[in-house]
């Protein structure tokens, strides 16, 4: 399984590879840079090996913090997926990983920023232990010298000062606390359950990126953690003169008498961050512009159980099958964009969206079409990895729920390509399974399944296309309607000629019949829908893939957003 994996994702493996290596190299790096190197050895004196902790981490919070914004530059990632179109199709496959690569950066910047944040609280109470010992001890020395001139190491220069004190009044306290809030926030904010359900709250938290990148920008400017000069050094090298600081002679004549002087380390967060910001400024720009062109909304269906069909045109906008667009509505919030799957073919000369409710938003835009026709702005489309379903001779299409929709888009381009007789369609199966809730979430869906069943009946084409629907979560009046219905030709919940199936689907059983009706097949397995489903299918992909390169191999894809 491991091996198939490599195969599939080698792409992925090697970031992964080389961002651990990256932040590791870093971290021993500078860890031991700051623990051995000589002109940290005063600072070392009052601080310990706490000194290496808290600067090591923040090397790698810069380098976690130059990468955070680059999975999330859509326009950037379709544009690479676009010039890339000639790669294999592994390749353009792992740009999908985005914002998992996105989502392991942040947690890694969380990790970091406690270990950051934990090893300078131990630095500034030993700065206070230093500041305020009066036993003639190196620290206690190093920790007086402010008195005589600018020079000094110890940023503490008063003993009623506490560790609240410089948190709260000095540049990096203040920003290293308003960026720590900032980033829990952001993490806490953007689980599953609020994206799902309260899309607002992670959309508007999401923005407080602004506070974090504007923080670690400022948060080393004023430099409290100081190094010996390198002129200092060359005069009064540690090694020789420290021993000197404890034992001072009034008329002093040997060549250690001078003190040493100290400067600080120099600002660096914004050269790490600069040029990703700017990306960024230029991925943002591009979005307005693209969303300041003109959408004429050209028809509006309202389907049961709340969901809204709308249809749309633009101009110079052109579709491939399973993209998505971000949706706003200015008369709703001027601020929010919102992503949802097309569910039109490319072959149309419209483009559509289904939209379910899911928080206020949605609740409100649904609201608003059934009394007027609010302006809308689009931006997009952006691809993901069904467009790769025409790839493969045989696909499996698994949509769970609303899940359904980017496969709404693959089954009618299907219909359309079998309608124009197109050649180039690899496609020689198509196994759809979709599984739902309730009933009325299959409605708008049911007339594109039947349309299509139609259309291929007629065109000799009937075994082309295999569904299941299943219902997962059944009451007992659609047990009772089943029961008195079970031998017609169509389905009782769907009006469709194959039956919906009650409960779970048994994938090993799946796989199996899959992999025993196509031994010599690339199925493509394609998911839309909730992480423990995608575990699931990835862990079926894996056992039913032969080994032998001749055989029936199954590559698993995944919506992402």
């Amino acid at each position: 399984a491991m091996g198939n994996w490599l195969v599939n994702h080698w792409f992925s493996a090697a970031v992964l590879a080389a961002w651990l290596g990256i932040n590791i190299f870093l971290f021993t790096y500078y860890f031991l840079f700051f623990d051995q190197d000589d002109r940290y050895f005063y600072t070392r004196a009052i601080l310990g090996s706490a000194l290496a902790w808290a600067r090591a981490s923040a090397k790698c919070l810069n380098f976690n913090s130059m990468l955070i914004l680059l999975p999330v530059c859509r326009n950037l990632l379709s544009f690479l997926r676009g010039t890339c179109s000639c790669c294999r199709r592994t390749l353009r496959k792992q740009l999908d990983h985005n914002l998992t690569f996105h989502k392991l950066v942040a947690y890694a910047l969380a990790l970091l920023t406690a270990v950051h944040t934990i090893a300078h609280l131990f630095n500034l109470e030993r700065y206070n232990q230093s500041q305020q010992a009066t036993d003639g001890s190196l620290p206690a020395v190093l920790s007086k010298m402010h008195q005589q001139s600018n020079k000094w190491l110890n940023p503490i220069h008063s003993n009623e000062t506490t560790v609240e004190y410089m948190a709260f009044t000095t540049i990096p306290g203040l920003t290293g606390v308003i960026i720590t809030l900032a980033l829990i926030l952001m993490v806490t904010s953007s689980t599953e359950f609020i994206r799902r359900n309260y899309f607002e709250v992670f959309w508007y938290t999401h923005h407080l990126f602004l506070v974090y990148f504007a923080g670690l920008v400022i948060h080393g400017i004023a430099g409290l953690v100081r190094g010996q000069t390198e002129q200092s050094m060359v005069e009064v090298h540690p090694h020789r003169c420290a021993q000197y600081l404890t034992q001072r002679d009034e008329n002093c004549t040997h060549d250690c008498c001078k003190d040493p002087e100290f400067g600080s380390i120099p600002a660096e967060s914004w050269k790490w961050v600069l040029a990703p910001i700017i990306l960024y400024v230029f991925e943002r720009i591009l979005r307005v512009w693209r969303a300041q062109q003109k959408v004429v909304v050209t028809k509006v269906v309202m389907h049961p159980a709340r969901v809204l069909e709308l249809h749309m045109q633009k101009k110079g906008f052109s579709m491939e099958v399973g993209q998505y667009i971000f949706v706003n509505c200015p008369a709703i919030s001027p601020l929010e964009w919102h992503p949802f799957t097309l569910t039109s073919a490319p072959e149309e000369d419209f483009f559509s969206i289904h939209i379910r409710v899911a928080g206020d938003w949605t609740e409100r835009l649904i609201d608003t079409f059934q009394s007027e026709t609010p302006r809308i702005e689009v931006d997009g489309p952006f691809g993901t990895a069904s467009e790769d379903v025409f790839q493969y001779e045989v696909a499996m299409l698994v949509g769970a729920g609303i899940g359904v929709t980017p496969f709404a888009s693959i089954l009618k381009s299907i219909w359309y390509r079998f309608q124009q007789g197109d050649q180039t369609l690899k496609t020689k199966k198509i196994y759809f399974y979709w599984l739902c809730r309730d009933t009325g979430a299959f409605a708008w869906f049911k007339d594109l399944l039947a349309s299509l069943e139609q259309k291929m009946a007629e065109s000799g084409k009937a075994d082309f296309l295999t569904y299941r629907l299943f219902l997962t979560g059944w009451d007992t009046s659609i047990a009772n309607n089943v029961a008195l219905h079970f031998d017609t030709a169509t389905d009782t919940v769907t009006g469709l000629r194959h039956k919906t199936i009650f409960g779970r689907p048994m994938w090993n059983t799946e796989f199996a019949a899959v992999a025993a009706a196509h031994p010599r097949s690339v199925v493509g397995v394609f998911l839309c829908g909730p992480g423990a489903l995608a575990k699931s299918l990835q862990k079926s992909c894996h056992q039913h893939s032969s080994l032998d390169p001749r055989k029936v191999k199954f590559y698993f894809n995944k919506e992402n957003f």
